[in-house]
Parts: C-alpha cells; sequence; structure tokens
C-alpha cells in the first residue's frame, strides 16, 4: 500500500493550483502512457495494479514504479472506471515559442475555450489532421485538467499547446487569420492558401470583439438545417478537415 501522504498527494494533481506548484500532472491507462513515453514528454512515475504488472516492462527500469492495490487506485484516478494503470508526467515549459515555426502550416487559435472535453476532443483532432501547435487564450481550460488529458486519449503527447495574450499574438503575427463566425464567407468558398491560423470562439459568445483586426478573414460553416450553433470541436473538425482536403 502507498503511504496516505502519497496518495494525497496524486489526488492534489486533479488541481490546477497543485499541479501547477509542483510540476506535474495525471495521465491514466497504457495507451495514453505509452504515447507519452514515446514524446519529449517525461514520465515523473507509474502506479499500477497487480494484473497489469507484465505491461510495466516496455517502459523499462528508468522511470519509478510503485505497485499498487485497487483501492488506492481508485482513491487517486480521476475516472470512474480506473483503467489499472496512472501516470504523473511532468508539465513541460512552454512560455516562448518561435512564430516562425508557425510558417508553412495551419494552427489552431482558442479563445477561452471552457468545456474539459471540447477541448481535449479539439486536441485529438488536431493530431488526427496533422496539426502541430494550438494557441489558446489564458482564460481557455487547462489542457492538464484530466478531463482534457482523457478526452485527447493520448494526443495531447503530440500536439504544443501555448497559453499567451491572444491581442498582441494575432496582432503581431506576419500569417493569414481566418475566424470561425456566423457571418463570413462559406468556408467550401474560402480559399485557405498554404499557411495561417484558424481562430474558433467561446462555447456560448464565440470570438471576442476586440480580439480580430480588418485584416482577419471571417470564415462561415454554412447551415443546412434549423439547428441555432455548432459545437466548436466540430467546427474545428470540418475546419481542418476542409482545410486538409484543399490542400
Amino acid at each position: 500500500m502507498l503511504p496516505k501522504s502519497q496518495l494525497q498527494f496524486i489526488k492534489s494533481l486533479h488541481q490546477k493550483k497543485f499541479r501547477k506548484e509542483h510540476g506535474l500532472f495525471i495521465v491514466e491507462g497504457l495507451k495514453s502512457i505509452t504515447d507519452f513515453f514515446y514524446s519529449d514528454h517525461i514520465i515523473h512515475s507509474i502506479y499500477s495494479i497487480p494484473k497489469v504488472e507484465p505491461k510495466i516492462d516496455i517502459f523499462g527500469k528508468k522511470i519509478k514504479h510503485y505497485p499498487i492495490s485497487d483501492r488506492d487506485l481508485q482513491t487517486i484516478s480521476t475516472l470512474k472506471t480506473p483503467q489499472g494503470m496512472l501516470a504523473l508526467v511532468e508539465i513541460p515549459n512552454r512560455r516562448h515559442f518561435d512564430k516562425g515555426g508557425l510558417r508553412n502550416q495551419y494552427s489552431i487559435v482558442l479563445d477561452t475555450i471552457q468545456d474539459p472535453g471540447n477541448m481535449g476532443t479539439i486536441i485529438r483532432t488536431a493530431d488526427w489532421f496533422g496539426v502541430r501547435h494550438i494557441i489558446c487564450s489564458p482564460e481557455t481550460v487547462d489542457i492538464y485538467n484530466p478531463k482534457v488529458v482523457q478526452a485527447t486519449m493520448g494526443s495531447l503527447a503530440r500536439v504544443s499547446v501555448l497559453y499567451t495574450d491572444l491581442r498582441p499574438f494575432l496582432k503581431d503575427i506576419q500569417l493569414p487569420v481566418y475566424a470561425a463566425v456566423l457571418n463570413g464567407e462559406s468556408i467550401y468558398k474560402t480559399d485557405f492558401g498554404t499557411e495561417g491560423l484558424i481562430v474558433l470562439g467561446n462555447e456560448g459568445n464565440g470570438i471576442s470583439a476586440d480580439l480580430t483586426g480588418k485584416e482577419t478573414k471571417p470564415v462561415t460553416i454554412p447551415s443546412f438545417g434549423n439547428a441555432e450553433s455548432l459545437n466548436v470541436a466540430v467546427s474545428a473538425a470540418i475546419f481542418c478537415s476542409e482545410i486538409s482536403r484543399k490542400r
């Protein structure tokens, strides 16, 4: 059994302030942990129940491994039905990046996305279509929120996500900017070229009014039915698909 203090420490990482304080986040399940193992992330430690012990060998002996009971795993897991294995992964330092690294490709910009499921799905969608970078406003949900991590199904290991003030970022960027709105040019008629940024807004309020400038191209996914709006994660998938198709 793990000491009570260690269980409490891991459980504290369910909260953002403790993840930030300790620089660690939780990943659950063999597949997702394996994705992080084969990425540039650093796995701090792994906790697993007896029935999955044989699968631990793929991670080698350099990573600290702690056998754990089903009961203790239930205590520290963020899932109703734990997957037998949990890892603590170090949060990478991504406070800065070279804007030049966004050239000749498309990246996603997220303004105040709040739902963890939407965020995780957008990251997973970006990974599917080969989008390597996502830039988020500071108000956007934490990507290391356990619900976000779980929804990415391991894709978080391959997509670089940066939080920054979007106003100066978009003002200074030397790339085409396309904003997903309700009253723009049809996405099916838009010429996306070979590079740029796709800006997606908050689930309820859309993109902040002062965020995009006069050079921004407003783009709309046309409606053929009567729904009031389209889920932001679905919108991200349609944009990624249409851009990939045209390229």
